[in-house]
């Protein structure tokens, strides 16, 4: 009788763990500016690599791709080599026995669609097109293109408050992005090339946890130009965009509908995320460049006609955001208990609470503010449940929101889309009855879900929150005959009307609802283009600069995350949630930076006045 053994995992595969890990590493910090072509030939390669080699299309198809992309890339190509690039792929893609041929000659065929021009490049001139190059990942990626290496070396060497003036060059609110900013600056940090990416978010808490923004000084304006700008709007957007009209020396007039500046920042976002006071202290340091003047509780269209302003002043940015909350078209929405995620929100923010002690609340959607409003039900003492018609992965909410919410014990109830609002006689709310979900194919990036074809499932409660997106009040403006696209202005990536002169919009109302870095950028970019537009080229300068650079420290080490206040704790009150980071924790943060912005890519434009000199760096 022969023996069987149990096999332990093969000595090789295991050694090809820890590679596979590195290489995939790799690929998370691909910097932006590469050439997309180059790209496509790598993950060709890859695929070449993991081939069985059983199958004719896949073993022998792939290396032909392979030497024509090499081919293409090397300038040797014209319009045949692209045509049999395009007639080998689809070949491959239409007879290869699995998904790594198929796939990988799939991959082909889209980027040759994608990416047409950098093809073409290649095959007429014989390189890269011009705007391809290596671009510091951090800075590339924030939206408003702060020297992110820049203020991390100040704060590794205790300049603060230097830190803050260099942030507020490309950005002057520095605490808001410190709090809630969701950091799209460290999805392709090289660091992760080690071991993870900065917590640049982190760091930059620290510098605003120790000095406030508003102790620090911001630059002198320059002289006045007798320009006055209206701004309609007291978000991020407008705020942004009087802040850098105001150091340019223009009057900027804030037309603010509420009773206090901060838009969505401050009727949007929970406390526990991101405390008031906190906010004051940027926009208490914005007001200080002395050019600004704020109109409160104006309504446009109401207390105000637009044509009126636009009549009276040089130039006007329109940055009214997304405040107002949509709906679902379904029986019963109109029950009491029923309430829009945003008006909510909005009353939480002016400080009235709802008391929700013994009732059931439950909230419908998946994104940040459907995380905002569970979290903030279960600090007015309900017990809270959030239905969603995907699955949790596909949730569009931040990963640390949704564990946040899990942890301070709201349920998640996936794959379950809403269909009714039960009603009592009361006409109060009584219960949701939803439709259980599968998962299907891709649709828009993600899978969508179609129905079960099981019976609806009904979960009794009291309130019913609709978190599902936001609408623009567009309608005053598109009277004026700003053009809009259901509700969403239409401007061009300078921010401004074509159709209308000296008009420009940005944030929320230009794109749908956004973030707040990409509110800060469209206001930065609006005020830059209002500028030009005025006759003018002002060129602010920052009294910070980044300290030399000195040689990486390549040790792997643990990224250090800011600590939160137990669950059990923070669920019964609306005070901040996130600890501060300790010096050593901030210290030991700072000094993963690699300083791209020396080594690999250059000097950043914010730098260009500094020259580098290699023998400045202190040997270790």
């Amino acid at each position: 009788m022969s023996k069987i053994f149990l096999t332990p995992t093969d000595n090789s595969d295991s050694k090809l763990h820890d590679l596979i890990e590195k290489f995939i590493r790799k690929i998370q910090a691909t910097p932006p500016g590469v050439c997309p072509v180059s790209v496509q030939l790598s993950l060709l390669q890859t695929a070449r690599h993991q081939s069985c080699g059983k199958c004719v299309p896949c073993r022998d198809g792939l290396p032909e791709l392979e030497k024509i992309l090499l081919k293409i890339l090397k300038g040797q190509g014209d319009k045949t080599t692209l045509d049999s690039l395009k007639a080998l792929a689809q070949v491959i893609a239409n007879t290869a026995d699995c998904a790594i041929g198929y796939d990988a000659a799939s991959d082909i065929l889209k980027s040759l669609d994608t990416f047409s021009e950098d093809y073409r490049c290649h095959i007429e001139n014989g390189c890269c097109l011009p705007e391809i190059g290596h671009k510091i990942p951090c800075v590339q990626l924030c939206p408003a293109h702060v020297n992110i290496p820049g203020y991390l070396a100040l704060v590794k060497h205790g300049q603060n408050a230097d830190a803050i003036n260099l942030i507020r060059k490309d950005n002057p609110l520095p605490t808001a992005c410190a709090m809630i900013c969701e950091h799209p600056c460290e999805e392709r940090c090289r660091r992760t090339n080690i071991d993870a990416p900065l917590n640049i978010r982190g760091i930059k808490k620290y510098a605003v946890d120790q000095i406030s923004a508003d102790k620090v000084a911001v630059p002198a304006s320059c002289k006045s130009t007798g320009k006055k700008i209206a701004v309609i709007g007291g978000g991020p957007a407008g705020l942004t965009a009087a802040y850098f009209l105001s150091l340019m020396g223009h009057k900027a007039v804030i037309f603010e509908a509420h009773d206090a500046l901060g838009g969505m920042l401050r009727y949007g976002i929970p406390n526990y995320r991101f405390p008031k006071e906190n906010l004051d202290e940027d926009i208490r340091a914005i007001l200080s460049t002395g050019n600004i003047e704020v109109k409160y509780n104006t309504k446009i269209g109401k207390d105000i006609d637009i044509k009126t302003i636009n009549d009276e002043y040089d130039a006007m940015f329109i940055a009214i955001g997304a405040q107002k909350g949509k709906t679902l078209k379904m029986d019963g929405n109109d029950a009491a208990g029923v309430v829009s995620a945003v008006d909510i929100l909005d009353e939480i923010g002016h400080g009235n609470i709802p008391d929700y002690t013994g009732k059931t609340v439950v909230v419908i959607g998946g994104g940040n503010v459907a995380m905002d409003c569970a979290r903030s039900a279960v600090r007015c003492g309900g017990n809270v449940k959030i239905v969603y018609r995907r699955r949790q992965e596909d949730m569009t909410a931040l990963a640390a929101e949704i564990e946040a919410a899990i942890m301070e014990g709201i349920e998640i109830l996936t794959l379950q889309a809403p269909k009714e609002i039960i009603k009592n006689t009361d006409g109060k709310c009584e219960a949701l009855i939803t439709q259980p979900q599968m998962i299907s194919t891709y649709k828009g990036g993600r899978p969508a879900p179609k129905d079960a074809g099981v019976d609806p499932v009904r979960i009794d409660c009291d309130v019913v929150m609709i978190a599902v997106g936001q609408d623009i009040e567009s309608a005053p403006f598109e009277e004026f005959g700003i053009p809009a696209n259901r509700g969403v202005f239409a401007a061009g990536l300078d921010c401004s009307i074509e159709s209308i002169p000296g008009v420009f919009v940005g944030g929320d109302c230009a794109t749908g609802p956004a973030t707040a870095i990409r509110a800060i950028a469209a206001g930065k970019t609006a005020a830059y283009n209002i500028d030009d537009y005025l006759g003018f080229n002002h060129k602010l300068t920052c009294e910070a600069s980044a300290p030399l650079a000195e040689l990486n420290d390549p040790t792997p080490t643990g990224r250090v995350n800011i600590m939160e206040r137990p669950a059990s704790e923070r669920k019964n009150d609306f005070n901040h949630v996130e600890l501060k980071m300790t010096y050593e924790e901030a210290m030991q943060e700072t000094g993963r930076c690699l300083r791209c912005d020396h080594f690999g890519c250059g000097i950043t434009q914010c730098d260009e006045d500094l020259v580098y000199k290699m023998e400045q760096i202190p040997m270790k």
